[in-house]
């Protein structure tokens, strides 16, 4: 039995030491939509990070406050972005080409592959991985928008579920507390909610196909590239980065636990591997198969900008939810769920995630099973509205815009932002997710 604690924690933070917090949420939200061009720009996001973000330093130093702002840069900003880097330039060197028949069931078994791979590389590296194979085997159909679509659903959001390779989210909980092989015993609910989607859009599929026009069909069948994997040895560097992950912790090693009495510093053994494995993939990896990936760094410089503003100024934002807990009036998983859900299908579903952890944590719960110190249920909850919410919008997840900028480049209509909204997530994605909380939450 959940049993919450209403006893109230003093209030520390004031309200508006918030803004910044909010207000870089909200760039990342509207700068794409309200000024797309200057938003591209890698150094601007860099200047809107750093002006919102050295202030909100100055103030925490200011307030005493220097040991969380060091924490959340080198124990959860460093790790996260070596985590990235690692998986985005090992899986960049990883080349997959061909052209096959398009037909419904080998579209499905992109997407049933693709959500497989997305908890063992990462939505990112998975959905960079396939996006294009998918992209030109349909090259030769009219009705492919909807294949995007749910691609991004399957492989960019829900696939990511069972490791904290797959979705930053979870590496952060991770890093918070959360055992590696924790994240498995969602696999029912990961099971449910990509078979669900795999299913509606073999269905889906199957329809446009039979309204392809013959001659379509048949330049699809005359058109035929078998499929080849290139840069296979960088498989290996993955497998060292699924390795440190798993083993290079806190559990194997208890002399990294400053809580123990150990030393947290040396916890970047782990991210020293992930950089061995980065520096092998780029040293081992032809140049020119990397060009065949249209492989650049602008992505991840673009990750590490703008998550660097976002680590700072969340700073204030998850010490006023930790001693505040008690008055958001959540309690229940089915609310964490929504809740957590709501906000990562509008914000990035990372630094959400971190937020409603840090608020399940100040609920000071007792009773049932703890996982990095909050109820199960909670982080259960938590973990699944970040992931699958996070693909209700192209905003949601960093690789939802990736993967929609990719098709727009090859000539697909994409829908705009609220006909996302409108014609799929509310009508496919939604309906899942809710029969998923009556289901399992």
């Amino acid at each position: 039995m959940l049993l919450l604690s209403s006893s109230a924690v003093p209030v520390d933070i004031p309200l508006w030491a918030l803004i910044p917090f909010i207000l870089m949420l909200m760039m990342i939200a509207v700068g794409p939509l309200l000024f797309h061009h200057w938003w591209e720009e890698n150094k601007n996001k860099l200047i809107v990070s750093l002006a919102l973000g050295i202030p909100t330093a100055i103030w925490l130093i200011s307030q005493h406050l220097t040991g969380s702002l060091q924490h959340q840069l080198l124990f959860d900003y460093i790790p996260f972005i070596v985590l990235l880097g690692s998986l985005f330039v090992i899986t960049g060197g990883i080349h997959l080409k061909g052209d096959i028949q398009a037909k419904p069931w080998i579209n499905t078994l992109f997407l049933g592959i693709g959500a497989v791979l997305a908890s063992m590389m990462g939505t990112t590296g998975a959905a960079m991985l396939l996006i294009r194979p998918v992209i030109k085997t349909n090259s030769q159909r009219k009705y492919k928008v909807h294949t995007i679509l749910f691609f991004i659903a399957a492989v960019a959001n829900c696939g990511g579920l069972l490791t904290p390779l797959g979705d930053p989210p979870l590496f952060l909980l991770y890093l918070r507390g959360a055992e590696f092989t924790w994240f498995f015993q969602m696999l029912p609910e990961w099971a449910f909610v990509n078979a669900m989607l795999i299913t509606i859009y073999f269905i889906v599929d199957s329809y446009y196909y039979k309204k392809e026009p013959l001659e379509n069909i048949q330049f699809d069948k005359e058109n035929v590239e078998p499929i080849r994997l290139k840069g296979n040895l960088n498989f290996v560097w993955l497998i060292g980065v699924v390795l440190s992950v798993a083993f290079l912790n806190k559990s194997y090693f208890p002399t990294w636990d400053g809580h123990a009495g150990g030393n947290d510093y040396y916890g970047f053994a782990r991210e020293g591997v992930m950089l061995l494995m980065a520096g092998a993939s780029l040293l081992f990896t032809t140049k020119k198969l990397r060009e065949a990936n249209k492989f650049t760094w602008v992505p991840i410089i673009e990750v590490a900008f703008l998550f660097l503003g976002i680590f700072i100024t969340m700073v204030p934002a998850l010490l006023y939810l930790s001693a505040n807990a008690a008055s958001f009036g959540l309690s229940t998983p089915a609310n964490f769920y929504y809740a957590t859900g709501s906000l990562s299908a509008f914000l990035d579903n990372a630094p959400t995630a971190v937020s409603f952890y840090e608020l399940a944590k100040g609920m000071h719960a007792t009773g049932g099973v703890m996982v990095a110190g909050v109820p199960e249920m909670l982080l259960t909850a938590i973990s699944l509205g970040a992931v699958f919410f996070g693909a209700m919008t192209y905003i949601g997840n960093g690789p939802n815009f990736m993967v929609k900028a990719i098709a727009e480049e090859n000539k697909i209509a994409m829908p705009s932002f609220f006909a996302y909204i409108i014609k799929f997530s509310l009508i496919v994605l939604l309906p899942i997710y809710i029969l998923t909380q009556l289901i399992f939450i």
